[in-house]
């Protein structure tokens, strides 16, 4: 099933000619499709609004025809297609057990284009990836992190290093049908769909990684995580939502990271119009 091929043909040819540079295509319910572009600007396609009817036709084909079959995903607020691409589902949600169980309206929806770009950490420090050390990669929402991370493991998987994963929503590795859809090297173990500082802890035990990559560390536990990795003398390479260094030391949950010296260098990302720009700083 390709990702386009859940769309309506409306909105599929007016979506065609951005297919090269799309981040995310917004739609909501009594408005126009949107396409966010990398330089953070939308673009309105010339289509008519779209319906809640719509809205849910595309779910459920996300769904292979039954969203009730894919609850696994739901709890989590979206589904994953092939090649990496990922729906998020916006909308009146029914819970069971504190757990997103099945919607009983959908007003938006996000359809993320995944974008391989193989070749952005050639402006970086060879030694990297050659003689992998802890790496905490800093940007704000949006600013390339997931991308760089996924860069990163690649090259150092393809170096013959073992790399453990930890991709709770399937953004890095995108893996559809147990097989990873975007390049995340040759010698790499994902796991997917578990929380991060479980997943952490499980390829710690049963993989015997010699790095473990990790997207986003917004929780205790997962700052838990990554100091008992260190501590077994596993190298991370981990994401954080900031603008720089300073930033991060005003929250609890990095300053601790910071201060253990968990990270040896942090590469802070920023962006000029659709250009990223990379410092990387000594910890």
């Amino acid at each position: 099933m390709d990702k386009l091929g859940i769309l309506p043909c409306r909105i599929e040819r007016e979506l065609l000619p951005y297919l090269d540079r799309v981040e995310e295509l917004r739609l909501r319910a009594d408005k126009p499709p949107v396409v966010v572009l990398p330089n953070g600007k939308n673009a309105v396609l010339d289509c008519d609004r779209v319906t809640v009817q719509e809205l849910w036709r595309i779910a459920e084909s996300a769904a292979g025809g039954s969203l009730y079959s894919c609850q696994s995903q739901l709890h989590r607020g979206y589904l994953s297609l092939p090649g990496g691409a990922r729906l998020g589902i916006c909308g009146s949600a029914n819970l069971e057990k504190g757990e997103i169980r099945s919607f009983s309206d959908i007003s938006s929806l996000c359809l993320r284009f995944p974008h391989e770009a193989k070749g952005c950490a050639a402006g970086l420090p060879e030694y990297l990836w050659q003689n992998p050390r802890s790496v905490l990669i800093v940007s704000p929402p949006g600013g390339g992190k997931t991308t760089l991370l996924r860069e990163l493991v690649r090259l150092i998987s393809d170096r013959g290093h073992r790399v453990g994963l930890s991709d709770e929503r399937g953004e890095v590795a995108a893996v559809y049908g147990g097989v990873p859809q975007l390049d995340v090297g040759a010698n790499t173990d994902v796991m997917t769909g578990v929380k991060k500082a479980a997943a952490a802890m499980m390829l710690l035990k049963c993989m015997s990684p010699q790095v473990i990559a990790l997207d986003e560390i917004t929780e205790p536990e997962d700052a838990s995580a990554c100091l008992s990795c260190t501590q077994c003398g596993v190298k991370l390479i981990a994401t954080a939502h900031g603008e720089d260094i300073f930033q991060l030391r005003g929250r609890e949950i990095y300053e601790k990271l910071l201060d253990r010296q968990v990270f040896s260098q942090c590469i802070v990302i920023s962006r000029v119009g659709a250009e990223r720009k990379y410092e990387v700083h000594e910890l």
